[in-house]
């Protein structure tokens, strides 16, 4: 007995490919916060290649305890049809179809506290922290201002992020990123470095309101 499920995408699904199965945390709420954990560590997804099977699997490891908790395997080896959750068909880290299941849905944990509790459970370095996870909202390019304070990925450190404020607008020196050679884009002012913000999303900390009483 557990809260059993097998996580997998389509293409492997139908193919024989790699699966992931838990024996616990296999609800929705539970699987859509490991998958978000991952999104948000800017992890690559498991349908472009294997590491982000490695990944996954790193951040649920370091959640469940128990060596029988967690496997993987092709699918044909795993228990797919479980009777408690099923399978979850995935892509870019979210959940996009569902095999083997027909009961209620688990939603016993909101999923800002799901991924607190995850993020305590990995390695002290590589936490990304309250400000990152619940004080910060995914945010397009196009709607950062002047005065936002911006994560964008470290250098030396491809697990971490580092935070800094939008300072100005420019033109990228070279290409990269999702941004053509001539946009002008945001960038931030980072110890040593001047960051252009390229990419089309980024998490950006949340504004406080402030009430003006008349």
């Amino acid at each position: 007995m557990g809260n059993r499920a097998v996580i997998t995408t389509r293409e492997n699904f139908e193919n024989n490919g790699i699966g992931v199965y838990l024996q616990w945390n296999g609800g929705r709420d539970s699987v859509s916060a490991f998958l978000e954990y991952c999104r948000l560590r800017n992890f690559r997804p498991p349908e472009e290649d294997n590491f982000g099977w490695a990944r996954l699997i790193q951040i649920i490891a370091n959640f469940i305890c128990g060596g029988l908790s967690l496997g993987a395997d092709t699918v044909d080896h795993l228990d797919l049809d479980n009777k408690d959750n099923g399978t979850y068909i995935i892509e870019k880290w979210r959940i996009v179809g569902r095999e083997y299941f027909d009961l209620e849905e688990q939603e016993l944990y909101p999923l800002k506290d799901m991924l607190m509790a995850i993020d305590r459970r990995q390695p002290a370095e590589q936490q990304l922290g309250h400000e990152y996870l619940v004080a910060s909202e995914d945010k397009p390019v196009e709607q950062i201002r002047m005065g936002d304070w911006v994560w964008v990925p470290n250098i030396d450190d491809d697990c971490g992020f580092e935070k800094g404020l939008v300072t100005g607008t420019g033109t990228p020196p070279d290409y990269y990123g999702d941004a053509h050679a001539d946009r002008i884009v945001p960038y931030v002012r980072l110890l040593g470095r001047t960051c252009y913000l390229t990419e089309t999303m980024y998490r950006v900390k949340i504004r406080r309101q402030i009430n003006i009483r008349s």
